[in-house]
């Protein structure tokens, strides 16, 4: 914590149905930081990817924490570098849950562009699998049912117009025995 920063467990994530996949990794995120569990899980292979064996040189940077949700900010939205930038610089709630926002008359943190891309792309392949490991077996445990409780699901369809002929493998059969008949 920073003088003047919001804190991260007292984020408001808003829970209404259609604003998209940023509040539920919001909700996620802020859950992961403040559940001791999970948190250290992140931080332990967190730190064995980016600070191992490296030594403190006092140039501003990230932390783990902040480098962590931009990484999933960016997959979970599918957004360039760009778009992550400008998330991480004016999108009160990203900040708020990188723990970044500053409160009224502080000043407000800025990112850098170069920094964001170096310190994002120190996590490879590998190292983001380890991670959503940890993520979807935080979300089992969290918001995992009953085993009687029934699946309920909603679902929107659409009918499209289209030139498909029923049974097609019949019709290859058929057409199959009127070659062969051809020639008896």
């Amino acid at each position: 914590m920073a003088l003047g920063r919001l804190p991260i467990s007292e984020t408001e994530v808003p829970t209404k149905k259609r604003s998209g996949a940023l509040p539920g990794l919001c909700a996620a995120m802020k859950e992961i930081f403040i559940t001791p569990k999970w948190n250290e899980k992140v931080f332990e292979i967190l730190e064995s990817k980016i600070t191992e064996g490296k030594k403190r040189t006092g140039r501003p940077g990230m932390d783990l924490w902040q480098i962590f949700v931009l990484s999933q900010m960016r997959l979970c939205q599918n957004i360039s570098y760009d778009e992550l930038h400008h998330i991480a610089d004016y999108d009160t709630l990203m900040r708020q849950i990188m723990g970044v926002e500053s409160g009224f008359g502080y000043e407000k943190y800025k990112f850098e562009y170069q920094n964001i891309i170096d310190n994002v792309s120190l996590l490879d392949d590998e190292t983001v699998k380890q991670l959503n490991h940890v993520i979807v077996e935080f979300g089992h445990e969290v918001f995992k049912k009953k085993e009687a409780a029934a699946l309920c699901l909603e679902t929107d369809s659409f009918v499209v117009e289209s030139n498909v002929h029923f049974p097609t493998d019949y019709n290859l059969l058929w057409g199959r025995h009127h070659r062969y008949a051809d020639y008896a």
